[in-house]
């Protein structure tokens, strides 16, 4: 768990709202980042109900990549309670040797697994 999860949170929503009509608001307690008028694409847990992590959690395109992702890194990777019965990973960003732009990578792919198609044939900017 990190010890202020303010840092992990500046870093996560600024790479959240660099994307195209992203905003953010509280889900359950914790940030949330949505399209704007549509679906969210991560979430922002720190130790929810007492689990000692530190974590972003994004959509995958189901339950093989879900289990692809946490075979090969076991460590870094997690299912999340709620979310991961509907396919969503969990990213331990509490870690010593955290890849941001890994964790960036994946928070774009689930924007991009939520984005309107406008969105998608504007392009990323």
């Amino acid at each position: 768990m990190s010890p202020d999860p303010a840092i992990e949170l500046a870093r996560v929503r600024a790479i959240c709202l660099a994307l195209p009509e992203a905003d953010e608001r509280l889900s359950h307690g914790s940030p949330g980042f949505f399209i704007t008028k549509g679906k969210f694409f991560a979430y922002f847990w720190h130790n929810h109900h007492d689990d000692g992590i530190t974590a972003v959690h994004t959509k995958t395109s189901g339950f093989e990549e879900q289990a692809m992702l946490i075979e090969m890194d076991p460590d870094f990777y997690f299912i999340p309670p709620y979310l991961g019965p509907s396919g969503w990973i969990g990213m331990r960003l509490d870690l010593d040797d955290t890849d941001w732009d890994r964790v960036a990578d994946r928070i774009t792919v689930s924007w991009t697994l939520i984005a309107p198609k406008r969105l998608l044939t504007e392009g990323l900017t």
